[in-house]
Parts: structure tokens; sequence; C-alpha cells
């Protein structure tokens, strides 16, 4: 299969020009401003997804005729591409999952399972997105019917909303295997890499990221960030829902056991059992999101033609100005995050409350009003740490304009309840 069967790159859009690339913002009286919930889908993305449908499906890894080993070769290009976008060193580290939470099990049961000894223990924030959370504490209650006790030991977050590395560091033990932390954090949108850590902590603990609120937000460097294991959602970037990506360090492979042991698995039968085979087809049993890995590859031509500076860039100033706008509004009080940073830096993610009014009241009026907000606890499993309040979040389709009309219809209705 050539290039051009495959979607075209879009050409360089500025920033206001960008959601004419948009189907559903073109000609739309509402504001988007939940891409943090998920990302509008480009016209790329969307033809990619039709044409496989309609030109030519077939399965890939199998067959030996031309419509399926295009797609194979496809695959194989777009896997490559991913490990380029994403900083990694070699394509065999490149995981397609069945999206974040998967790949988060993923590092659980493949990892987890077999890597935990007894006492062993595992460092995460309370706070971060419940994929972030419940797969540790799954494993803990898995690994104890079998007589293996772990710990998962919360740390706290910072008043920027980032982790906060002096409480890591106050809790490492020689029993830590894991450190596990969202790298933009989902409600707070504060950015956390851990560099504090680097060269103050055993190098044999693992560093794990779930980089699904970063990933197509601001460039990515999972080499530079030094992790083992980075999580992307797809629907967060452009992509198509229930596709993801999972990166796993070429250190780890050895550690790793099947996670969906079946057809086209990376494993082999042997007297003991099933024998591990090569990454990353050890991970990737079954038939594969086709249309979706496929849109992941449109999705990331989408995101280089803009450039994920200029994304950065754009979604920073516009965080500023939100903050900025904000801040006068009398009950309006920020979560933690980039309002409550001592410079000035933001990654398109604010949540705030307003007294006088729920979350869930105040996310209703905005929507009547044309303002398309998430609000409530925002998958965070704990009681507290983002439980009803509003969050803001914004892409390169937005405009400063847009963020301008939110601010007065918040400090209007700040009016009308205070």
């Amino acid at each position: 299969m050539t290039r051009t069967d495959e979607t075209p790159p879009p050409s360089a859009t500025p920033p206001v020009a960008a959601r004419t690339l948009f189907p559903a913002l073109v000609g739309a009286t509402e504001v988007y401003l939940d891409s943090a919930a998920t990302t509008q889908k480009p016209l790329p993305v969307i033809e990619t997804i039709q044409r496989y449908h309609s030109n030519g499906t077939a399965n890939v890894g199998r067959g030996t005729y031309p419509w399926a080993t295009g797609l194979t070769a496809r695959i194989a290009r777009i896997r490559e591409r991913t490990a380029a976008f994403i900083g990694a060193e070699h394509p065999d580290e490149v995981v397609f999952t069945a999206g974040a939470t998967a790949a988060l099990n993923a590092v659980a049961l493949s990892w987890g399972l077999t890597a935990l000894a007894d006492g062993d223990e595992i460092l995460y924030n309370a706070s971060d997105h419940a994929s972030n959370v419940y797969p540790w504490q799954h494993l803990r209650g898995l690994l104890a019917r079998f007589g293996r006790h772990i710990h998962p030991i919360p740390y706290r977050t910072t008043a920027a909303g980032e982790a906060d590395t002096d409480d890591i560091l106050a809790k490492i033990t020689p029993r830590t295997r894991l450190i596990t932390t969202g790298h933009l954090h989902h409600v707070f949108g504060g950015l956390s890499t851990l560099e504090e850590l680097r060269g103050r902590i055993d190098p044999a603990i693992l560093l794990c990221f779930d980089c699904s609120q970063s990933g197509g937000h601001l460039p990515v460097d999972v080499t530079a960030l030094g992790a083992d294991f980075a999580i992307f959602a797809a629907h967060k970037m452009f992509g198509a829902p229930g596709t993801g990506i999972l990166y796993c360090h070429r250190r780890v492979h050895d550690r790793l056991v099947p996670f969906l042991p079946g057809g086209n698995s990376g494993i082999a039968t042997g007297p003991g059992g099933l024998r591990p085979g090569p990454m990353p087809a050890l991970l990737e049993g079954g038939t594969p999101d086709i249309p979706g890995i496929l849109a992941l590859g449109s999705a990331l031509e989408v995101l280089e033609s803009f450039g994920m500076d200029v994304i950065a860039a754009h979604n920073r100033a516009l965080t500023l100005r939100l903050i900025d706008g904000l801040r006068p509004i009398r009950g309006l009080e920020f979560l933690p995050g980039p309002a409550h940073a001592a410079c000035g830096v933001g990654y398109g993610i604010v949540s705030f409350t307003l007294d006088g009014i729920s979350a869930t009241d105040a996310g209703f009026v905005l929507s009547e009003l044309g303002f398309l907000v998430r609000t409530g606890a925002h998958c965070v499993p704990a009681d507290t740490d983002g439980a009803g309040s509003v969050r803001v979040s914004t892409h390169i389709y937005n405009t400063p304009d847009e963020i301008d009309r939110f601010v007065a219809c918040v400090r209007t209705i700040a009016e009308e309840v205070t």
C-alpha cells in the first residue's frame, strides 16, 4: 500500500484558523472547553476511519493478500511514527492498547503480578485519575489472594498541582519498586516530570507516567522523562476513542508476561506452559483496533502539522488569560494548579469552585449559555481534591475571544449568586 492510499498530512494551519479542520466546530455556536475529557476530531482522522471501513477492510498480521499485507505495513509505520512522536528510542517499545485504562492495567498485570514480592511498595498520587489509582489497588487485592501483600502508598500534591517530590523522597524505602504519577494532572493542570528525583533515588525503582493529558497537548519525550512506562490516550490527542499507547522501556521487557494471550500474541507453548515472546506482540494479543490505530497515525500528522511547541504555547497563553480573567471574581476559588504557581505556567487545564452555586449547577448554566465544560469529581477517586469543581480545558482550536466571553459569563453568574 503506497503513501497515496493514506490520508495526506494537512498543511500548517495558524491556531486561529485551526478549527476549520474540525467539522464539529465549523459553524457551531457552542464553545467547547472540555478537551481534557476528549478532543474534537479533525477531518483527516474522520476520513481515515471511514476509508478503512469502506475501502478494503482486512485484518493485520495474518493474511498474505495485498489488502492485509498493506495494512500490516501501515501499522508498522505508524508504530515507528508513534515512537518518534513520544521520544521512544525503539519501535518495539510502543504497544497499542484499547486505551489508557487498558495500558495502565497492562503495567499492573503484565509487570506487577510477577515482579512484585511480599512487602514491596508502589508510590502513587491518590488524587490522580482513577485509571492510575485503581489498577494498583486491584493488583494489591489479587496478590493478597495468593499470600503476597504489597503496599500502594499515596503521596501528596503541591499547591501548584504537581507531585510533591519532597513527600515522595520521604516515603521511598528499600522496598519501593515503582513510582507512578500523572505527567499533566487532569484536574489541577500541574506538570510533574519527577526531575527532582534524578540521581537521588535507586535507579532500580521504575517510573511510570500517565501522559493521557500531556500527549497531544505539549511536547512529550519519554526518554528525557526517564520513563520505564508511559501511557497515552489517543482520544485526547485528536484520535479515536478506545485506542491507547503503552510505552515500555527495553530494560523492563524481560520482566513482562503476556497481558492478553491468544491469537497473534507474542507467546509460545512449552512443557512448563506459555513462554513469553518478543515485544510488542507480547502485550498485543488478538485483533487490534485497526481503524483506531490508523486514525492515530492521521492524528499524529495533524498534531505535527501544527507543531507541538505551537500547541503548547497556545494553550499556555489561553490558560494565563483565563486565570487572569477569573482571579478578580468574588467567590471564585482556584483548585491547586497554575493559578497558585510561583511563575506564569499553564498547560490548558484550570479548575475552580464558585460560592453560592454547586459545580453541577454552574455547569448546567454555562451549557445553557453555550459553554461546554466538565463538572464534578473528574474521575478522582479521593473524597476531596477535585470533587465538585468546574474544569476548563483548551486546545489549539480555542481562541482568546472564547476565553474572554467565558470569563464574562462566569462573572455574571457570580454576581447573581453572591
